[in-house]
């Protein structure tokens, strides 16, 4: 069974989706104070809980196209590339040479996943 390329980019717009959610939740966890409510009625972490529900629907949308696990799963993992890049222009974290190492691996490891037999 082929994965439609439809079901591919359902799951790339997951992983920017999910980056987001995550730096919404960073940000948002830095503006929270010992009340619970700073936590509850918090735009960041509301946008990041936003995210994720939009995670979950990119994900049923593209099982519902079709496609292996083996294939969409891996391209999720674009999820950490994501993050770095948003940390970077967001917090100035510098990218290292190993993080670069890390996501060339990643990508390499989708392409091997995703290959046909």
């Amino acid at each position: 069974m082929r994965t439609p390329l439809q079901s591919i980019v359902l799951f790339v717009a997951a992983s920017l989706l999910g980056a987001l959610g995550q730096f919404l939740y960073k940000s948002g966890a830095d503006r929270t104070t010992e009340r619970w409510a700073s936590y509850v009625i918090n735009p960041r972490i509301l946008g990041g809980i936003v995210c994720y529900v939009a995670v979950m629907v990119c994900f049923v949308a593209a099982f519902k196209r079709g496609g292996e696990l083996s294939v969409l799963y891996p391209v999720y993992a674009t999820t950490f590339i994501w993050a770095a890049l948003i940390a970077y222009f967001a917090y100035g974290t510098p990218i290292r040479a190993a993080n670069v190492g890390g996501m060339v691996l990643l990508i390499a490891g989708m392409y091997l996943m995703g290959r046909t037999q």
